[in-house]
């Protein structure tokens, strides 16, 4: 699916995560792209809290993706990272990013954190985030894949991905709408407005599921009810995730309930890699 994939780097356990996730992803064909980006104001002579020099972090990733694929190209570049990895992937064709990202827990990195949800807003390419964690499942070929929806365009195309990645691995595709209740009350005018909002969100669902089954793949659906990201988390630990398919808005889209600042705090929490993707903007963009 995926010919050209990028892994930015600072050799740090969420950025090898992610390169060993993409040799598992990538065909043998395929071609994986590594690159470090050290900031202006560095000498070049380290890059990452443990003073590792760009060369040896790079040895070290074309090493380890050269297990997986035939052809590994690795760069160094300084300036600003978000903007290195965009120009990369124009000039260099990418049609995934791989990227690490320490989430909440953990201390902010040099290079990956912030970074990693800035090209997840702005990228023109799908985005795969890995953690590393004990507790995060990175398994592959996927048997289970999580697309929450809530019937947006940003979740019909990540329904789209969803539907594509289940057909080629086997995999299993769950489909779950979250209500969001915590903005309500708890009186009885509340809790009809809620099952109205569930009637909806069922059929919603239901919509969804049908543009699913029609590929083929094999589907699940469910309904819950709660807090969204923590409902998605919640979920994707339940039923033993492995991979969530997501949609962005990107920095100038319209906040929605489920897609856009839901999905970076999803990143967050998530159990398994979060696949974002990005619907075409409107004027052609």
């Amino acid at each position: 699916m995926y010919d050209h994939l990028l892994v930015p780097t600072d050799g740090s356990g969420p950025a090898n995560a992610a390169l060993e996730l993409a040799g598992r992803i990538a065909s043998s064909t395929a071609t994986i792209h590594v690159l470090v980006v050290s900031n202006d104001d560095h000498d070049g002579s380290s890059t990452d809290a443990l003073d590792r020099t760009a060369e040896e972090i790079l040895a070290d990733a074309r090493e380890t993706a050269a297990a997986d694929v035939e052809t590994v190209v690795t760069e160094e570049q300084q300036g600003d990272p978000r903007d290195r990895i965009f120009e990369y992937v124009e000039s260099a064709g990418i049609t995934l990013v791989v990227m690490g990202s320490h989430g909440r827990r953990e201390p902010e990195p040099v290079v990956l954190g912030r970074v990693t949800e800035g090209v997840i807003r702005d990228a023109s390419v799908p985005v795969l985030v890995v953690r590393a964690s004990d507790d995060i499942q990175s398994r592959y070929p996927f048997d289970r894949v999580l697309v929450p929806t809530d019937g947006s365009e940003h979740a019909g195309i990540a329904l789209e991905r969803g539907v594509e990645i289940a057909a080629e691995t086997g995999a299993t595709l769950h489909l779950l709408s979250v209500v969001n209740v915590t903005r309500y009350g708890t009186d009885s005018e509340t809790d009809a407005l809620v099952d109205r909002l569930e009637e909806n969100t069922k059929r919603v669902l239901e919509t969804a599921a049908k543009r699913a089954a029609a590929s083929g793949v094999d589907v699940r659906t469910a309904v819950t009810v709660g807090t969204v990201h923590r409902a998605i988390s919640a979920y994707a630990e339940t039923e033993d995730i492995d991979l969530l398919v997501m949609g962005t808005h990107g920095r100038g889209g319209p906040d929605r309930e489920l897609l856009g600042s839901v999905t970076e705090r999803v990143l967050r929490t998530a159990p398994a890699p979060v696949l974002t993707v990005r619907a075409r903007e409107t004027d052609g963009s």
